[in-house]
This record gives C-alpha cells, structure tokens and sequence, in this order.
C-alpha cells in the first residue's frame, strides 16, 4: 500500500493535466449543449479515472520489476543480472546504469581480490601458529625433562619466556579466528572445574613463581559452550591476574546461580583498575594507566577474550577496586539437555 500511495504521490502531476483537461473538455460541452454536458460528464470523468488508474497500475507493475532487477544487480553484479536490468529500463536510464555496472564490478572484482588475500593471510598466520607449537613444545620438553641441570634462577626466566610466547601465539591464533569467515565451534556440556584445572597447570610455572593461592571452589557445575573458545576464555583472565597481582596473591574461582543463567566469578586480589578506565578494558589496545607492568602490555587479552564470549553468546561483567583486587565473571545462559 505504501508503494502504491509514493507513485500516485510521483505521478500526481499527470493526474492534475489530465483532471484539467477533463475540466477543459467539460466546459467546451456544456457551451456547446447543456443537455449533453449533463449526459456525459459522468462518462468523461469515469474514462479518464480507469485511464489514469490502468497506466498506474502498469507503471506500478514494471517499477517493481525494474526494483527487483536492480536489487539482484547490487547484490550480485554478473552480467546475467546486468543484461536482465538493461532490459527493464528505459534508455534515458541505460547510459547512467552502464556507468554504475562498470564501477560496480569493478568494485566486486577488488572485493574477490581482497577476500581471497584475506583467507590466504588467515592461512598462514593459523599455519605459522601451529608451526611454532612444535618449537614451543621442545622448550616445554626441555624444561620439565632438564629441571635439575638448569639453575633455579635461569629455569624461572625460561619458564616466564615459554609461559609468554605460549600466550602470545594463542593470541595471535584465536585472533586470526574470530577474524575469519567460518567458525568451527563445537558447542557441548563441558565441566567447568576440568577446563579451570587444565589452564591452571599451564600456567602453574609462573602461578608458583608469584606464589598464588589458588581458591578453587568450583563444583561439578555443567555449561553449555565450546571447549577451546572457554579455555581461552579462562587463560586470558588468568594470564591478566598474574600480570598485576599484588604481595601475597589469591586467586578465587567460584560458581553461582541466578535466574537468568550460571555465573563462573575469578576474583584476585592484585593492583586492579582505576575507575576510569575500567569501563574501557575490553576495547582493542587499551593499556589503562602507565604503570610498568601496562607499559608492557599489548591491550590485546581481554579485548579477545569479549571478542571471543560474544561469539559464544556468554556475557562478561568486570568489576574492579584500585590496589584491591579485579574480577571478572562469566554468565553462561540455561540450556536444556534436551
């Protein structure tokens, strides 16, 4: 109904000339004879409503054609539907729509281009990921198979080096999926205490070298998400704890539940966030203020870790107190087993 109101509204003014005329023709019939003006200007007045109403209704018809045309055009400009809109238009418009088809498929063509380079980068960089586990793992190997002959000083450096080359290619490969076109996500119920326990004895070296206190008061609570996305998920806030903790450093994971979902909280008790920069934590690059420890820092872990949640559809809640500790809670919804 909207459509059919904007075309009455565009061709109005034909409606007016031919309203005029009609007046003009009616004024010559009745000075010419009142009888027959008073016969036929029913007649007159009918005719000219079904002309302009059929013309409509045929204009409506091939506007909506053209329409489609040129939406199957913009979506997809091949010259199947080129040459199909070519001939839905007049030729006062064919001239100025070759100059749109031609910038347009230029534009599709750079597009193919771009998109093409974009999944050969995102190959590589998960190929170059991968590649440098292997080195990563020697390391590892080397660490746990050589821990009496490697000096207790020099062991805990390269214990920092593994534990931060390992964290910086997670990273670098989590990102290049959250960036990528296709997600291979397998969503199951998962025992959150298994997956807090394995990122807990990745970082272990640097968790003892700190000298935390784990508080680990999960129970044998099931959510339903990705495995590797929430490990990742738990690592990055983990691997932020250590960063910035304190003297003496806890760190406390527990469970509630509420009515909207359960919520997985990690509390730790290090130097936290300033007020104002807490409501900027999850955005790309942000370091917060300019201590040492985020002079360091790449403002990269927790902008991929909201990343990552909103692919998984669980919501993250910070809170924070300067020099009294951060949190940071995770809110996986009710799923049914069924």
């Amino acid at each position: 109904m909207t459509h059919f109101w904007n075309t009455v509204k565009r061709y109005s003014g034909w409606l007016l000339i031919l309203l005029c005329t009609d007046i003009f023709s009616a004024l010559l019939l009745w000075l010419s004879d009142v009888d027959a003006f008073y016969t036929l200007i029913g007649v007159v007045v009918l005719w000219s409503l079904v002309l302009y109403t059929t013309v409509l209704f045929v204009t409506m018809i091939q506007e909506k054609k053209k329409q489609k045309q040129f939406r199957n055009f913009i979506e997809n400009p091949d010259e199947v539907n080129e040459k199909k809109l070519f001939a839905a238009v007049s030729h006062q418009e064919l001239e100025q729509l070759r100059i749109l088809a031609s910038v347009l498929q230029e534009k599709q063509n750079s597009l193919g281009k771009l998109q093409e380079e974009l999944r050969d980068y995102e190959e590589y960089v998960e190929g170059w990921a991968h590649e440098a586990k292997t080195p990563l793992s020697l390391l590892i190997m080397l660490l746990d198979n050589r821990a009496d002959e490697i000096p207790v000083p020099l062991q805990a450096k390269l214990n920092y080096v593994r534990s931060q080359l390992q964290e910086d290619i997670t990273q670098m490969l989590y990102y290049a999926r959250l960036k990528s076109s296709t997600k291979d996500y397998c969503f199951e119920f998962l025992d959150v205490q298994s997956i807090l326990e394995e990122v807990l004895e990745d970082y272990a070296p640097l968790l003892e070298e700190k000298g935390f206190v784990i508080q680990n008061r999960l129970g044998n609570d099931l959510v339903f998400s990705d495995r590797r996305g929430l490990g990742f998920i738990l690592s990055q806030i983990i691997s932020n704890a250590i960063k910035y903790c304190g003297e003496a450093p806890v760190l406390t994971a527990s469970m509630e539940h509420t009515e909207e979902g359960t919520i997985l909280l990690i509390q730790d008790n290090g130097v936290g966030v300033r007020s104002h920069d807490l409501p900027y934590i999850f955005q790309k690059g942000f370091t917060g203020d300019s201590t040492d420890s985020r002079k360091k820092a790449t403002g990269m872990g927790l902008y991929l870790t909201k990343k990552m949640a909103d692919d998984l559809k669980l919501k993250l809640e910070a809170k924070s107190e300067w020099k009294k500790g951060f949190s940071m809670s995770v809110m996986f919804p009710y799923v049914s087993e069924h």
